[in-house]
């Protein structure tokens, strides 16, 4: 006879079955970088719900006491909430009243601004704790280096690796200029794993992925993402490719499976992204999903979603982790979501797909040395949240002057189109999506409970143009060097690096990625013009503090600095392919403080020394490429119509789109019924127990959607557009929603066409805001 106890159970476990096997217990911090080491973006709190959320009303807020565009998510932990703000420093404050706490600068001692220093990283940091709590870490990224700072005081921890700091170059043998993590890692019991943004240039440095010991510092494992002689996919590059070709990095999010200690990898693609013709072959392990082991770096599985990719259609969202029902089997799957559009559906352990993914022929190149692969693979069951290929019928006007329409419907007529047509030499080639389309980071979050994946995608086309080594259509009238003649003049003679090409390194490591190879905007704006029009103090502000969506560089040594602003006031004198490699940076840096007459006498030497260095050059023995071929990154987000970014819902048990809804709205496109999405946004959804997806986008407004059916159920008018992914946590019962205010949606339309009837909203001021319900009405 059947107990009620037993009748209970059983009970629980068909309910636990039906919701994909996943139990998440009751959590009440928000201590992980997207809520967890899983980046679900996921909170098991309800007490804010459908039935409830258009109460929320503001907790409090705290400002950021400066001008600065964070996109640092916050950690809440032990009613502390910690985030960055007061130029550049982490902050800690009482996350149920916003009360300070302390602050810890990294600005260094004696630097006039902190823009000479550093800034904490750029989108998040780590929170670890010792078994017995007594030992608690908050592991950021600032200046080149993983800071350990105690929690509870906001001090370096000096016990960890070289008083308190971790130098990002440790465990890489090639490249020596410090490096940056655009995101923070993931830490896995006592191991913090780290990837890194390597460059955008020909011959990068190599995308390692490392870990290190999370008490000490001590690096534990070094995983080589271009293989080297004996490993998996060394036959995939040219013999000893290591050892000169580059990029193939993790600068997107981590994802880790605690119970199995597996974590998971968005590998980036190779460098050069739009030529491949020194890098022949399908070059593992660029644009894959890579499973290793987090305790040893192995290889378990991966799985590459580009080959020979010069689309720069890599991944870099976080993998997502979700049970499903399929083929009546309880499946512990992984998804990723990447660029070009598609969501691949793995089983997490060993790697095989759920559903068939067909290797598709696709267009070959015509660059000369370019060979490109026949084929590319092609999800056949889940399909694509992002539009593929764009032609002149789907162009939209709104943002266009009315004597502009006519130009670019004969543009987009004489344009190579269609999904994965390569570049080519000379002509327009419209990709869709393009370099910033598709998820970037804060991009995807999954529901544990029922197998539902969440995207957040953009449908942005890029048209891109490839031009030999050296040509530019960079046009710069005008301006002064802001160096002294004599100065330049001995280094022209000596062969040596000037200031502008200086500044062309320091642009294509830190700016390139979001403006372009030709300043001519890629995730980011247009920049060629920006020093005739902002000047020079107003240029330096917007590199030091940043500005609308672009983050600040605080972190840039106040030479990297003045260098790159000698090459925006001259990008012409520095075009691509001038930048000089990171040896005769550091030997041009060396000999900077000389007497200039010193440098007259060493004319000879520096010469020899300086023809070595001066560009990057291929090893004795490797064939070089007919050229060195570059583009500009062409994004071109209002030539398309909308809606310009959406959030999909996948059922994941069945491979089958739930739902699609605009990411918010573009007020300056004019007044709508409908949402048409944000443009750019730079910020990520939380998904609730409550039946709630949350977001603020660059509008200036927090949205929730029912979960279920992707509805907007409520809207709230922020003072400012927001970046980052919100923090969702309780206090004494009381369920918060921490968010930050400094997105700057107005500044990225300054000097923008729009239609009549477009709006820019105000900005009002920079913070973060906390919403909860009305004490007594939860």
């Amino acid at each position: 006879m059947i107990t009620s106890k037993l009748r209970l159970f059983f009970l629980v476990v068909v309910v636990a079955l039906a919701c994909g096997g996943t139990s998440y217990a009751q959590q009440t911090s928000w201590k992980d970088y997207l809520g967890g080491p899983d980046s679900s973006h996921y909170s098991t709190l309800k007490q804010i719900n459908t039935g409830n959320v258009n109460k929320l009303q503001v907790a409090w807020t705290y400002p950021t006491g400066d001008k600065v565009s964070y996109t640092f998510s916050p950690l809440v932990v032990d009613n502390i909430a910690y985030f960055a703000a007061q130029q550049g420093s982490l902050v800690a404050v009482d996350a149920s009243t916003g009360k300070p706490l302390w602050v810890h600068s990294f600005k260094a001692a004696g630097a006039a601004t902190f823009g000479s220093s550093g800034l904490v990283g750029q989108r998040g940091g780590n929170y670890w704790e010792s078994k017995d709590r007594t030992d608690r870490r908050l592991l950021v990224s600032a200046g080149g280096f993983v800071q350990a700072i105690d929690a509870r005081t906001g001090k370096l921890v000096d016990s960890f690796a070289d008083h308190g700091k971790l130098d990002l170059k440790i465990g890489l043998d090639r490249g020596n200029t410090p490096l940056s993590c655009r995101t923070p890692g993931r830490i896995f019991e006592n191991i913090l794993i780290l990837g890194s943004a390597t460059g955008e240039g020909y011959l990068a440095p190599p995308g390692d992925i490392r870990a290190f010991d999370v008490v000490t510092g001590k690096l534990l494992w070094v995983f080589h993402t271009i293989p080297r002689p004996g490993e998996f996919g060394y036959d995939t590059w040219p013999k000893d490719a290591y050892k000169y070709m580059g990029g193939v990095d993790v600068w997107g999010e981590i994802t880790v499976d605690e119970k199995r200690g597996i974590a998971y990898f968005p590998v980036a693609s190779a460098k050069y992204e739009f030529y491949g013709g020194d890098r022949p072959g399908n070059n593992l392990y660029a644009d894959c999903l890579l499973a290793l082991d987090a305790r040893t770096g192995k290889q378990l599985w991966h799985y590459q979603t580009v080959h020979h990719d010069v689309w720069d259609y890599d991944p870099n969202s976080a993998p997502q982790l979700v049970t499903v029902q399929h083929d009546g089997k309880t499946v512990d799957a992984v998804a990723l979501a990447s660029k070009n559009g598609f969501l691949y559906v793995f089983d997490r352990v060993t790697g095989k797909p759920l559903w068939p993914i067909e290797e598709c022929p696709v267009p070959a190149s015509n660059v000369p040395g370019e060979v490109t692969s026949k084929t590319q693979p092609i999800p056949t069951v889940v399909p694509p949240f992002a539009r593929q290929g764009m032609t002149v019928k789907d162009m939209y006007a709104g943002f266009m002057k009315p004597e502009d329409k006519a130009w670019w419907i004969e543009r987009l007529a004489k344009a190579r189109t269609g999904f994965y047509t390569p570049p080519a030499v000379g002509v327009d080639t419209f990709n869709l999506p393009g370099v910033n389309g598709g998820p970037l980071v804060f991009g995807t979050g999954v529901d544990p409970t029922n197998g539902t994946v969440y995207v957040l995608s953009k449908d942005l086309p890029s048209i891109v143009k490839l031009v030999p080594d050296g040509e530019s259509t960079a046009a710069n009238e005008g301006g002064l060097i802001p160096s002294h003649p004599h100065y330049l003049a001995v280094l022209g003679k000596a062969g040596f690096p000037t200031t502008q090409q200086l500044g062309r390194a320091v642009y294509e490591q830190n700016c390139q990625v979001c403006h372009g190879p030709e300043l001519k905007g890629d995730r980011g704006p247009e920049i060629d013009t920006a020093m005739s029009r902002l000047g020079a103090d107003g240029s330096r502000n917007v590199i030091r503090n940043g500005r609308g969506g672009m983050p600040s560089f605080s972190s840039l040594p106040a030479q990297s600095i003045n260098e790159l602003m000698a090459f925006l006031m001259r990008p012409d004198l520095a075009p691509p392919g001038s930048a000089p490699a990171r040896n005769t940076i550091r030997f041009a840096r060396a000999v900077e403080s000389l007497h200039i007459q010193w440098l007259q006498d060493l004319i000879p030497a520096m010469r020899a020394l300086a023809s070595s260095y001066l560009e990057p050059a291929y090893p004795k023995g490797v064939a070089a490429p007919p050229s060195r071929y570059k583009t500009g990154y062409g994004n071109e987000p209002y030539v398309i119509t909308p809606p310009w970014t959406t959030i999909t819902a996948y059922d994941l048990n069945i491979g089958k789109i739930k739902w699609q809804t605009p990411y918010g709205d573009q007020p300056q496109a004019g007044p709508s019924d409908k949402m048409r999405g944000n443009a750019y946004p730079r910020s990520g959804f939380v998904i609730t127990a409550g039946g709630l997806v949350l977001f603020a986008g660059n509008d200036g407004k927090l949205y929730g959607l029912n979960s279920s059916t992707g509805k907007v159920i409520f809207s709230k008018d922020l003072p400012e557009g927001s970046q980052g992914v919100p923090a969702v946590y309780e206090v004494k019962g009381r369920e918060y929603i921490l968010l930050a205010v400094c997105g700057g949606h107005s500044d990225n339309w300054e000097g923008a066409y729009m239609p009549a009837g477009g709006l820019i909203p105000p900005a009002i001021s920079k913070g973060y805001i906390a919403f909860a319900l009305p004490v007594g009405r939860n």
